[in-house]
């Protein structure tokens, strides 16, 4: 089974983990959020890229979800005392190696797609069955910027910052995604795509992260066309995210923070939706928008409860297969 899998970054990765689980001989293939990249201390950080890669590869940091296991921040601490900014991203020092390789690799004109494979096959080389391959969503350069307004000025800050520094707590006005008209989707993307017998979109943040993927030209057409079964699971149970903010990424973008509401900003693409338990009573409105529903437990507390849920949607995506996508 070819699976192609759409992700942001902490759920995405561990997701993902439980995906493996359950179907260990699949060929699996991540596209991941390039959207959030920032430049750091001349360095090029891929937060999604890295999460998924260090998650899958057995070397994140298990309690927060992102960033290196048994990290130390040496390197910081010195930056700091040197005055050095910004000081509201702190890169650990094994996180570090993964960026210097990276800026070097860039800098020696390799592009993203090539310095991803070479990275990840230090850390997914090692996976049973048939593995993960992890392309970025482009080559191109596109980031995430928020437009906000503090003491009656609006100004545009890099998603990291809004997300990391000011932890959403200014409203965002809007959303921009600077480059997105002119990047193209990375080698490998929509032939990905369009061979897949499944395609999932994880629980991850779905307007900054699932979002910029789609809005890559022709990622969004390549995932209606495919043929292939689409399955989503809702990052939202009840009126909250699972995990992080996307509630406030979600108000801004207009899109009420229900399960309901994030299914019908992928009504378009989507065949099954898999909202938690505890939401029943959206299966009825999904379902209304053309979309098979089902409520199953969706918690993430270990890897058997995560290929559990992965289950579940592959089963849902049978259930679908071979029938025309849904349409309202």
């Amino acid at each position: 089974m070819k699976i192609t899998a759409l992700a942001g970054g902490i759920g995405g990765g561990r997701f993902l983990r439980g995906l493996l689980r359950a179907v260990p001989d699949a060929e699996v293939t991540v596209i991941g959020n390039t959207a959030d990249d920032i430049k750091l201390h001349g360095l090029h950080v891929s937060p999604d890229l890295d999460t998924v890669m260090y998650t899958l590869g057995g070397g994140v940091h298990e309690d927060q979800g992102w960033g290196r296991a048994e990290e130390t921040f040496s390197v910081a601490e010195e930056l700091a005392a040197y005055g050095a900014h910004p000081q509201w991203f702190t890169l650990g020092d094994r996180d570090i190696a993964t960026h210097l390789v990276r800026t070097q690799m860039l800098a020696a004109g390799y592009p993203l797609s090539a310095v991803t494979e070479a990275l990840c096959d230090r850390w997914l080389r090692h996976l049973p069955g048939r593995g993960v391959r992890l392309l970025p969503m482009t080559d191109d350069r596109v980031e995430t910027h928020v437009v906000i307004t503090e003491d009656g000025q609006s100004r545009a800050v890099h998603f990291q910052e809004w997300w990391v520094r000011i932890h959403a707590k200014v409203p965002a006005d809007r959303i921009v995604l600077t480059g997105i008209e002119s990047a193209t989707a990375a080698p490998g993307v929509l032939e990905a795509i369009a061979a897949a017998d499944v395609i999932l979109l994880p629980p991850s943040n779905p307007v900054v992260s699932i979002g910029p993927i789609l809005a890559v030209a022709g990622v969004r057409d390549a995932v209606a066309s495919s043929g292939a079964p689409v399955v989503g699971l809702s990052p939202i149970i009840g009126t909250a995210p699972v995990r992080g903010m996307a509630d406030a990424v979600l108000t801004t973008a207009g899109v009420d923070v229900t399960p309901v509401g994030v299914a019908g900003m992928f009504s378009d693409l989507l065949d099954g939706w898999l909202v938690h338990e505890s939401d029943a009573a959206s299966v009825a409105p999904v379902e209304a928008l053309g979309i098979r529903c089902r409520a199953v437990p969706l918690l993430m507390h270990d890897v058997d409860a995560t290929a559990a849920m992965a289950r579940e949607a592959l089963d849902l995506a049978e259930g679908v297969r071979g029938g025309q996508r849904n349409e309202t």
